[in-house]
């Protein structure tokens, strides 16, 4: 099997790394200096996407936008493929998408090109993509997902198929419902403790150590303690997200309020200009908020 992972980026980098500690790999980045010092680890590094056409190629990209323009025009993978004699080959969506678009996008690219496509968002950050330990929540046909599951398990700890194209994209965001609202109650708990003057770390410590224990917090607590914000998954990216599980919910017929204020709040921190922030940064919103005076009742 010919494997290709196209987006060397802070997730795709760590995984590329762990798939070529097993197997040959061939990899292809935008920018390509990012990509070439995989040549030295022993990967092929492709100069175009239709040269990294493989029989398996996972894209750990941030949206369907790019997927799907890495697939189109002579240097691309639908070339690639067919230059190569690939028949069915499994394309698999890592990044978090809509549901109701990678669906479509399955049954198109089945119909037109014979390309199966599988998604497989990932869950558990930077760190579990270096540790292979991450969560991988997977949709599609079963004959292309008994295909790559060999290699989400050399990527991840948590490795279930759930059902058809789609259903690893809506699990993704049932994971982001949860990672959302946890990253703006924590925001909110900090808030308050200093407010209280308390000592934040403390309160972290307290938290770890009972029933609120959380992988964000832990990975995050940094974040929150330095009141550092600018590096990390940015809140444009958290919005995004938000935004799909809207769609989502109107889809099925379920209301989800609490996820709505929560989108409400990302919305008034992108609108205030902190959306390349870390997520996390969704903490200065609020603490605007409590800063501004109560509104004179009507």
């Amino acid at each position: 099997m010919r494997l290709s992972l196209l987006g060397l980026g802070p997730m795709g980098a760590p995984m590329a790394r762990n798939l070529l500690a097993a197997a040959p790999l061939t990899v292809w980045n935008r920018t390509a200096s990012r990509a070439a010092p995989f040549a030295e680890l022993g990967a092929v590094v492709a100069p175009t996407p239709a040269a990294a056409a493989g029989d398996v190629v996972l894209t750990v990209l941030p949206d369907l936008v790019q997927v799907e323009s890495l697939l189109v025009g002579e240097d691309g993978l639908l070339a690639g493929w067919r230059a190569a004699g690939i028949a069915a080959p499994v394309l698999v969506v890592h990044g978090t998408v809509s549901p109701i678009a990678v669906a479509a996008l399955a049954r198109r690219l089945a119909a037109e090109h014979g390309v199966q496509v599988v998604d497989a968002p990932l869950s558990g950050g930077t760190v579990g993509a270096r540790d292979a330990t991450l969560s991988i929540m997977v949709g599609g046909a079963d004959e292309p997902v008994a295909r790559v599951l060999p290699v989400f398990e050399r990527l991840g700890r948590t490795v279930r198929h759930l059902g058809p194209s789609g259903a690893g994209a809506t699990a993704k965001l049932c994971n982001q419902i949860v990672v959302a609202g946890t990253v703006a109650v924590v925001s909110e708990a900090l808030l308050l403790a200093r407010s209280a003057g308390l000592d934040p770390a403390t309160v972290v410590e307290l938290l770890q150590g009972g029933l609120a224990r959380t992988e964000v917090l832990e990975q995050k607590s940094r974040k929150w303690l330095d009141e550092d914000f600018a590096e990390g998954g940015s809140a444009r990216n958290q919005l995004k997200d938000l935004r799909f599980i809207a769609e989502s919910a109107a889809a099925e017929g379920v209301a989800l309020p609490t996820t709505a204020a929560v989108t409400a709040l990302f919305e008034r921190m992108i609108a205030e200009g902190d959306g390349d922030l870390d997520h996390t940064g969704v903490h200065r919103t609020l603490a605007g908020l409590a800063r501004r005076p109560e509104e004179p009742h009507a």
